[in-house]
Formats: structure tokens, C-alpha cells, sequence
């Protein structure tokens, strides 16, 4: 259970994280509202808050929630950008998810 409650929270930090970042993006290459730039902070504070509450040592999460964002950019290239993720791209996440899931659970004596 906790791998999948990190999974989920590493997923929902990640999804913040490029909202966060996506938003200015419309309105700096899309001429969108500068109006977007008040969700996008709300939503990349709500992803600094969500990497607080794994109960490990932060360069660890930093260091594996790398993983999950590559996913999750792949995912988000697909169903927000249009654009259907190659062989190469779905491998490379699934080696990303791999390191993290190595990172994160890896049996420790600390």
C-alpha cells in the first residue's frame, strides 16, 4: 500500500508541477491570458507542498520523483499536446519509473 500511495503522490506532484510550468508557456508562446500565470503559481506551490509529505530524506524524493515526471511528461505529450508518445519515449519511461521504484523502495537499514 505505501508504494502505491507514493506512486499516486509522486503522479499528483508531478501533474502540478506541469501545470504549473504549462500555463505560462500558453501565455508566453500562445499570446493567452497573463491571468494564467495565477493558477500557475497556485499550482506549482501546491506541487512544493506535495513534495513535503513523503516521509523520506528529500534529496531521495527529489532524486526519485524524477522518474515519475518523465512519465508523466510522456503522458501529458499525449493527452494534452496531441502527440502520440513513440516506442522510444513509452521505453524511457518505463526505465525512468524503474530507477525510481529502485530509489524509493529499496530495502535500507536507516
Amino acid at each position: 500500500m505505501l508504494e502505491l500511495k507514493t506512486l499516486l503522490l509522486f503522479i499528483a506532484t508531478a501533474i502540478a508541477e506541469i501545470l504549473g510550468c504549462y500555463l505560462p508557456y500558453l501565455w508566453l508562446k500562445q499570446d493567452k491570458s497573463v491571468w494564467l500565470l495565477i493558477p500557475s503559481a497556485a499550482s506549482l506551490a501546491l506541487f512544493v507542498w506535495l513534495l513535503t509529505l513523503h516521509p523520506t530524506a528529500a534529496g531521495r524524493v527529489y532524486a526519485a520523483y524524477g522518474g515519475v515526471y518523465v512519465s508523466v511528461a510522456i503522458m501529458w505529450l499525449w493527452t494534452v499536446d496531441g502527440i502520440r508518445p513513440t516506442g522510444w519515449d513509452i521505453l524511457g519511461s518505463l526505465v525512468a519509473v524503474t530507477g525510481m521504484a529502485i530509489i524509493m523502495f529499496a530495502p535500507r537499514n536507516t
